[in-house]
This record gives C-alpha cells, sequence and structure tokens, in this order.
C-alpha cells in the first residue's frame, strides 16, 4: 500500500483554502488517486459541533481535524485539509507526529478576504457582532515555516492548484507520468 500525505492548508477566513483543495481534489481523482478532503465548515457542522470558537475549542477542533487525517492517511489515502487553525503550536505538533504532513500557507491580505466575504462573515466581526473571529477579534498565527506558501491574491486559482501539484511532483508524492487508466 501507498503511503498517504496530508496537505494542510491554513489561512484566514476566505483566503481560498476549501477553493484549493477542492479544485486539487478533482485533479488527484481524475489523475486516479484516491483522496479525501477534510473541511473546516463541514466538520464544524458534524464531528467538532460541539466546540465554539474559544481558544480550547478551536485547539480540539484542530487535533480532531490532525487525527482523522492521520488515521486517513496511515491508510495510504491523500488527504487535504482545509482548516483556518490560527494556532502554530497547533500545526508544529501536528507536523511532529503526522508522517508525510505538510504545511500549506494559503496567504491573503485580510482586505482581499474582507473584499471576498460573501457569508457576512468579516462585516458581523467588525461590527463586534462575532467574538473570537480569526484576524479581527482573535489572533492568527503565520506559519513559521510553511512547506509552500499560496499567495492568492496575486495568482489565479489554477495557478494555486497548479502550484500545488508541482510541490507533490518535486517530493516524488505524485509522478507527472501517473494516468487514471494506470490505477484502473
Amino acid at each position: 500500500m501507498r503511503n498517504g500525505y496530508v496537505l494542510w492548508f491554513t489561512g484566514l477566513s476566505g483566503s481560498g483554502k476549501t477553493t484549493i483543495a477542492t479544485k486539487l481534489e478533482l485533479k488527484l481523482r481524475d489523475m486516479g488517486t484516491l483522496v479525501e478532503r477534510l473541511d473546516g465548515d463541514i466538520l464544524r457542522e458534524t464531528i467538532c459541533k460541539d466546540l465554539g470558537f474559544t481558544k480550547e475549542d478551536r485547539i480540539i477542533n484542530i487535533e480532531r481535524t490532525g487525527f482523522i487525517a492521520e488515521l486517513l492517511s496511515r491508510n495510504g489515502v491523500q488527504t487535504l485539509v482545509s482548516l483556518i487553525s490560527p494556532y502554530s503550536d497547533s500545526r508544529e505538533k501536528l507536523k511532529n507526529r503526522i508522517a508525510n504532513f505538510y504545511e500549506i500557507y494559503v496567504h491573503c491580505p485580510i482586505e482581499y478576504c474582507i473584499a471576498r466575504d460573501v457569508k457576512g462573515l468579516y462585516t458581523k466581526a467588525l461590527q463586534n457582532k462575532t467574538p473570537n473571529f480569526t484576524g479581527v477579534t482573535d489572533i492568527y498565527e503565520v506559519p513559521r515555516q510553511p512547506d509552500l506558501t499560496i499567495d492568492t491574491h496575486q495568482e489565479s486559482v489554477e495557478e494555486s492548484v497548479n502550484r500545488v501539484l508541482e510541490f507533490l511532483y518535486s517530493k516524488h508524492l505524485i509522478l507527472p507520468s501517473w494516468t487514471k487508466e494506470e490505477f484502473v
């Protein structure tokens, strides 16, 4: 069985984590890759619905998500996680624990995130209606040494996805010659 990996997309709300992970998931599936995507919003509606947004609850959210990602990758599933995960220490713990863990910083200045905000989350946070909102009323700790940084305010979604694919090629986690037919 081929070893899995975890690509952990971290960044502010609206930075493009989910968009990139979703497009990447489709490309990897087209290549015949066994892949699963764990999205912060979906996890908050299911296994983490008992958690709020205090620092302690956010840490538990990250730990639960990391546990699932580790199980999947240990069993050969290429795992894409899109989760704000605002605390460096929590991400570092995962990096040290999970084999083939790669932190991808989805960088986007907050003013671009605010402009992209289709859910109105930043508006509520800026009006002090949402406590503990990352980047406004709570901190986001930029990754100390991410494995890859994507600047979504400077490149298209396709360019970002292609940069992640190039990163995977460079780590020998996928091969340019892989085709769907080879996995049928």
